[in-house]
This record gives structure tokens, sequence and C-alpha cells, in this order.
């Protein structure tokens, strides 16, 4: 536990309640799932600023979402909920509450999450600001200083346990291993327009797994062979990509917009060139966790457990669909077009910098929508509002499944994947999800949906 942090914190809360008379009714202001949808808000939007890959950031999620949950479910009465230790991988002996004291578990969840992403973030005071201003909310709510001091000391007790967990998923020799050495065959990935940049994460099959045997167990079917015949698969596939938009162009292009998920693309304008940033395909999924919670009007515990659910599966979703990136090393469809087809096309979207095949969107999207329909039903319709803040309009969709084949799609009308890599994706994403579905439970009941 951090000591001086709680030393500041019970100083505002003496200095704060001096002024004012403490509510009798203060869990009903303070037990709510807005400070938890508030919470890992915060921690996207300091990813989106700090540049994260979708794959950092899903490592980000599974952290701040496990923290949260697990402090969290100990406020469940009916004790239906279940810890994911001895679930998870090298998850296990977590903190537990001191019967005798009195706590405000979205207080202790709000501080393990923002304690844990603090640490997982370049942007630290960012976050750190954050944590007192929400902080200073549960004791302007007339939170008794006892809950108050009880509830920082189990979430500080709860971060430190995640954080240890973190430190032995391999994450840090990764960044020390070999990068990926660009090939001069014709058939192999090479970094593509504008930026040319090195390829991202190519030792990420290397990272602990959660619920997956290995990287490799759902390996896909191999792409199509590399050729330039004109009567070739492989060509054939390029010029479905090269085609795709001649028809409904408007409405593809609208698609492949709304589910771009770039976090950093490089854009030129003359000699100058800027990059603009969005949320990561991970960080649009936590985000439709979030949405699905508020229109299930869920509160902080059945919201806790949206997040790490969806968590989950794209953490192992993403180090699944990287082992077969770097095994297959495919060209992307604008190096390939460029070379056989048309040496001036460009793709809609901008291509990312790592080998095509899967598609990683198809890959996370559907297993995201696997654990979703668990927890909130088959036909759960829903408005996303996610790229609002970027400056593209919701859209409404009745059900996740719905959502993750308008994603997968998305990549054909956005030019930077082939049928092959969206199809396959998102058949070895679904049965990723199904495997970490029947390989995980958060209640004792399995009765999500009520």
């Amino acid at each position: 536990m951090n000591n001086k942090y709680l030393l500041v914190l019970v100083v505002c809360f003496t200095l704060l309640n001096s002024c004012s008379t403490t509510s009798n009714n203060w869990s009903e202001k303070t037990e709510k799932a807005t400070y938890i949808h508030r919470s890992i808000k915060k921690i996207t939007d300091v990813m989106v600023h700090d540049i994260y890959s979708p794959l950092v950031a899903s490592r980000t999620y599974l952290y701040i979402s496990t923290a949260g949950y697990e402090v969290a479910i100990n406020g469940d009465k009916k004790k239906d909920y279940l810890s994911l230790a001895n679930q998870l991988r090298g998850l296990n002996n977590l903190p537990k509450p001191d019967k005798n004291k009195k706590y405000s578990f979205t207080l202790a969840a709000v501080d393990a999450i923002l304690t844990v992403g603090q640490k997982m973030v370049t942007s630290e005071k960012i976050v750190s600001d954050f944590h007192n201003q929400i902080t200073n909310e549960f004791i302007d709510d007339g939170m008794p200083e006892e809950v108050f001091k009880n509830s920082i000391e189990f979430g500080q007790e709860m971060a430190k346990a995640i954080l240890d967990w973190s430190a032995e998923d391999n994450y840090i020799k990764t960044r020390s291993m070999a990068q990926y050495d660009v090939r001069s065959v014709a058939a192999a990935w090479k970094p593509t327009p504008p930026a040319y940049m090195k390829a991202v994460e190519p030792n990420w099959d290397k990272m602990r797994t959660l619920l997956i045997d290995s990287a490799s167990q759902f390996k896909p079917v191999a792409p199509p062979a590399f050729s330039t015949d004109s009567t070739s698969e492989f060509y054939q596939s390029a010029l479905i990509v090269y085609n795709a938009l001649k028809e409904d162009k408007q409405n593809k292009v609208d698609i492949a917009k709304f589910w771009d998920c770039n976090p950093f693309q490089m854009n030129t304008k003359g000699h100058m060139m800027y990059a603009s940033k969005k949320i990561s395909p991970g960080g649009h999924w936590m985000n439709i966790a979030g949405v699905a919670a508020k229109t299930k009007n869920a509160d902080y515990i059945r919201t806790t457990e949206a997040y790490i659910s969806v968590a989950i599966n794209l953490y192992d979703g993403f180090i699944s669909c990287w082992d077969e990136k770097y095994r297959s090393q495919t060209i992307r469809p604008e190096t390939y077009i460029n070379e056989y087809i048309d040496k001036r096309w460009k793709p809609l979207l901008q291509t990312p910098p790592f080998p095509e095949y899967p598609s990683g969107h198809s890959v996370a999207s559907n297993s995201a929508a696997v654990v979703l329909t668990r927890l909130f039903g088959d036909n759960f319709s829903f408005c996303d509002s996610t790229e609002v803040e970027f400056g593209l309009p919701k859209r409404d969709f009745k059900s996740f499944t719905d959502a993750a084949n308008e994603a997968a799609i998305s990549r054909l009308y956005g030019g930077i994947h082939y049928m092959q890599a969206i199809q396959n994706g998102a058949l070895q994403g679904k049965k990723l999800g199904e495997f970490c579905v029947a390989n995980f439970d958060t209640r004792k009941s399995k009765k999500y949906n009520n």
C-alpha cells in the first residue's frame, strides 16, 4: 500500500468534511457503476493519447479490469460472483477484505483500477490527477472516514497483487527480443506508406496466455499460396480488394471508417506529415461492453464483470492472432496491388504496420462478441456511440454478432485485408471465444442474462 498517497487522501477527507455534514445515505450516492465506467474510460483516453498498439492496450485492459472486478465482487450480497483466481493462468492468492471492517467496494474498485492503470501508461500524471479528483467525489458524497480509509487500503492491496501478477507475463522480456527482419522475397510482408513503420510486436506470441493452452491452439488454416498468376486464388483475392468499393461505395466507406480503430494514422499534406489518434480495436469493444452495461442498467459489480470478460477474450485473442501473423508473414493488399495490378491504387484506410493474415479486428471482434452474448443475450440491440468523439456518427446493431460481422467485413472495404483473412479470422475468433467462455466463469449460478 502507498502510505503517502493514503495519508494525503485522509487529510483531504478531514478538511472537506470539516466544512460539511456527513450524509447518512452516502452509499446511495457512491455505490454506482458510473464511477467504474468513468475510470475505464479515463485509461482508454490516456492510451489513445499515448498511442498504444492494440496489443499493449489489450494487456492494460486485462489488468485494470481484473483489479476492478476482484474488488467489486466482494460487494455481492448473494455471493454468486466468482473470483478469477485459479481460473486465469498465474492468478492466485488475491487479498480479501476484513469481515470486521466496512467498505465502499466501488471506491476500492476505482482505486485499484486507477492505481494499476497509472503504472501501465506513459502519461501517469493525467491518471493521477483524475484519481485524486474522482476519489474526492466520494468524500463530497459524505462517506464516513473509516469506510473511506478501509476502501483505499483494500484497493491498494488488490492493485499490488494484480501488478505483481502482471510482472510475470513476459511483456518485459519481449521488449528485448529480436524484431521482424524484413525479407526480400515477394510473398513476405513489407512496411507500407506513408510512414513505412516497422512491424508491431513480432514476439507477442511469447506472452503468457490466460485460458488457451498456447498461442497456436487455434491456428487457422494457411492463407492461399502466394502467386502473381492472374488466374491464381491469391491474385483473385487481391482483385476483390481492388474492386471492393465499386458498388454501394458510400455505405461501405461509412462502415470502414467506423471500424478503422487505427491508434496512429500518419497523414500527409504536401511536405508535411502529422498524426491523428483513434481508439484501438480492443478499446472499441471495451467501450461496447460499457454501452451494453449502461443499456442494461447494470450495477457496479455486473459492470466490472462485463469489462473483465471482454478483456480476457481480447487478450488471448490477440495472442492467438499474432502467432499466425508472424508465421504466415503475408503481404498486404496495398503492396501486392501496387506491384502487380495498379501502382496508383491506395486503400481507403491506412494499412496497419504488421503482416496481413489473419485479420486482427475479425479475431478480436468475434471473440468479444461471443462473451458479450453470454452476458447480455443473443438479440441484444444497442447503439454504438464509440466513434462520436472521433467525428463519426453512431451506428445501431441488432446483436453483438451483427457488430462483429460488420467489423470484420470493414477490413475489405478499407482495402487492408483479403477475404480469406477476414473469414478465417472471424472463425478463429469465434472458436477461441467459445473456448474461453467454456473455461472461465464469473458466476456460480451461470445465470448471466438476467
